[in-house]
């Protein structure tokens, strides 16, 4: 039942987060008036709320509570009802830079990430996305002279790699922070530009403290996946010997129309007991393996980064063929509030961990402009949003937490 009232109510939201463009005309306030003389203590609260007196407890909760379950609540509602302030707040503006033909989906998803966090901030906010067609520096150098004539000085951009350069060459004095971009990819000294993009190199050398030689390494022909094949080739032939003679790695590049590994794997003695790191999307590390138990390949066990930490993986593949599997995950601290507006709009920033970044870049720019606390105590140095890593097992029916077999302090 709640969750048909939550759907009715935002019905309107969700018709301007398809269609990206924030009316005019702003949807009406609630004001609930306190009538009780009285202040009202945690205790009475809660009483309020076990007898779902829900208006009587908002009248009260209005400022942060220190109670997690009591606030949580109180902002879920604030964004239900769309209550209004009795502090009139200046106009919260945020914009989005938006490669389309780039990006193709998360053109849509960051929009909604950005727009399901302000809904639930009570605070009056103009949300503007300016599309452009490519990334070159002479496209975004238009965009940017529009956002900030339009009087916009925090730009959420979730450019690639190269669309992140063409800003670096224009060197704007403008606020922009990338969910896509981690910053050691790229060469920057502007106090301006922030970066959110996870850190693949610092989820590799955690999984490779679980591998053994020889390291069999799948990846596709997509720059991610080049890239980490060659970091970790590298770094794994690189890390201390103590424990083992050799450190042997092989590598195979696996096409998108690729369905048989019968040729790499079957009867294959030199990947016998081996630690298999697989840098490829969700659909094809599924068929990857599931065909390392067809083909026999005594896997040690099976590693691999955000790319693979997907809820499809528990369907996709049977538990014999994942339970050695260990995956690294970055997307560590959760919002219920704010995933369960993000579900209403068809948008995951449980799993998705560029809509996951993406808010908690608008997280950040939120912070700056009203002074208020963070919803996501990412720590942050040299602009660079630096996010912790826990290793997982994609288990019968959920992801469990990985008991790491290396010691702590280990190179």
């Amino acid at each position: 039942m709640k969750k048909l009232i939550f759907t009715i109510l935002l019905l309107p939201i969700v018709g301007f987060a398809q269609s990206f463009l924030i009316s005019n005309i702003p949807l009406p306030k609630t004001y609930i008036q306190n009538l009780d003389p009285y202040p009202c203590s945690e205790k009475c609260m809660q009483e309020y709320i076990d007898n779902e007196m829900i208006f009587s407890f908002l009248a009260h909760a209005t400022t942060k509570l220190e109670n997690e379950e009591h606030n949580e609540l109180r902002n879920m509602n604030i964004s239900i009802f769309n209550l209004g302030s009795t502090i009139i707040n200046k106009k919260l503006k945020i914009a989005l830079l938006l490669p389309y033909k780039k990006i193709g989906k998360y053109a849509s998803s960051t929009t909604n990430a950005s727009f399901a966090y302000l809904i639930t901030k009570n605070q009056t906010f103009e949300l503007k996305s300016y599309k452009i067609e490519t990334e070159s520096v002479e496209d975004i150098s238009v965009a940017i002279n529009n956002i900030q004539n339009d009087g916009f000085t925090h730009v959420i951009a979730p450019l690639t790699s190269i669309g992140a350069e063409s800003i670096v060459q224009i060197d704007p004095e403008i606020n922009i922070f990338f969910p896509t971009i981690n910053k050691q990819d790229l060469i920057s000294t502007s106090p301006y530009l922030y970066f959110g993009g996870i850190d693949y190199r610092a989820q590799s050398d955690l999984l490779l403290k679980e591998a053994v030689s020889p390291l069999v390494i799948f990846y596709d022909k997509s720059s991610i996946g080049k890239k980490l094949a060659n970091y970790e080739n590298d770094k794994f032939k690189s890390m201390p010997q103590e424990f083992q003679q050799d450190r042997k790695t092989i590598n195979y590049s696996i096409s998108r129309r690729t369905t048989n590994l019968e040729r790499h794997l079957k009867e294959n003695e030199n990947i016998q007991l081996a630690s298999f790191f697989i840098n490829t999307p969700i659909v094809k590390t599924s068929m990857i393996i599931s065909q390392l138990t067809l083909y026999d390949a005594n896997a040690t066990n099976i590693l691999s980064t955000q790319i693979n930490y997907d809820p499809l993986i528990l369907s996709m593949t049977q538990y014999n063929d994942r339970r050695d599997m260990i995956i690294a995950n970055s997307i560590t601290e959760h919002n219920n509030v704010l995933i369960e507006t993000n579900s209403l709009l068809s948008n995951d920033i449980e799993y998705d961990w560029i809509n996951y970044t993406t808010t908690v870049g608008i997280d950040y720019f939120f912070h700056l402009l009203t002074n208020e606390d963070r919803e996501y105590n990412i720590e942050i140095a040299d602009n660079q949003m630096i996010y912790p890593i826990e290793l997982l097992k994609p288990s019968v029916a959920r992801f469990v937490k990985h008991i790491s077999t290396f010691k702590e302090g280990e190179d």
